[in-house]
């Protein structure tokens, strides 16, 4: 936990220096004040993350929860997930996640494979993930985006039960197409693995997502969203995801999400399942 706080807190203080940072638009791109650009765009509640990146200075928090329908026996029945982002230059932005599993009855102290629906085997903070979202197209404004998003796993940054300490790299392509002036198309592939060897590398796991978004009124609107993973051992698992969420301000959202699949985040469960959480961007 203290490393986490020294983290966020970094993060916090490096938002104020880059604020000053000045991020070139290109006039030619009229595209800039459409509500698909200017509001909010959180990296949940599903397993799609978007394009958007930040502005050199903002800060966004995405937290959310959710609360499984049928968990297996032992395993948690709730999981918990925090996204700090910190908008820096040249088109980059830097996060720090972390997962919060509650205890159950039948929690050891062993780490699960991520999603495998086993979670409930280790609780507590998972270990803390590390990452950077770099913009690959000329301009964050255009109606087609792509950027990537690398993501490190660290070990020992967690509670004493996920014991199966090893680092996890990750990578995604981001790929998104503005519809219209508020709808959007997203798609991500992605990788991870556990370790950095080859026979890590057989054993790692692939993403693929696509996801709509679009409004329903002024503030209001929803998301629905299919992805897959493949590994060599498992095979193909699809799994869907479907919500809505409330947005009183461009900076503020708040969703209300179910679904079920296996989970794509390290150490999140598989299954169906009901969820909410709150994304807050900081400045506007």
């Amino acid at each position: 936990m203290r490393k986490t706080t020294l983290l966020t807190a970094a993060g916090l203080l490096l938002a104020g220096p880059a604020c000053t940072l000045a991020q070139t638009i290109d006039p030619n791109v009229n595209n800039t004040n459409t509500p698909f650009i200017r509001n909010i765009r959180p990296d949940r509640p599903g397993q799609t993350i978007t394009t958007s990146m930040l502005r050199p200075g903002q800060v966004q928090l995405d937290i959310g929860t959710q609360s499984q329908l049928r968990p297996a026996p032992g395993a948690t029945p709730a999981f918990s997930t925090g996204l700090l982002r910190v908008g820096f230059f040249g088109l980059m932005e830097l996060r720090a996640q972390q997962s919060y599993l509650p205890r159950t009855a039948g929690s050891a102290g062993t780490s699960p494979e991520p999603g495998n629906g086993a979670a409930g085997r280790a609780a507590g903070f998972a270990p803390l993930t590390l990452g950077a979202k770099m913009l690959a197209s000329s301009n964050q404004d255009t109606r087609s985006q792509v950027s990537v998003l690398a993501e490190l796993t660290l070990p020992s940054t967690g509670a004493a039960s996920f014991s199966d300490k090893v680092y996890e790299p990750a990578a995604r392509l981001l790929v998104s197409q503005q519809l219209g002036k508020r709808f959007g198309l997203e798609a991500n592939l992605g990788f991870r693995q556990r370790g950095f060897k080859a026979a890590d590398t057989s054993r790692g796991q692939y993403l693929g997502t696509l996801a709509l978004n679009g409004p329903l009124g002024e503030q209001f609107g929803f998301f629905a969203e299919t992805y897959t993973t493949w590994q060599r051992a498992a095979g193909w698992r699809p799994g869907v995801s479907t919500g809505l969420y409330w947005r009183p301000a461009p900076s503020l959202r708040l969703d209300v999400t179910a679904g079920g699949g296996p989970g794509t985040t390290p150490y999140a469960p598989s299954g169906p399942y009901i969820g909410g959480g709150v994304s807050v961007r900081l400045p506007h």
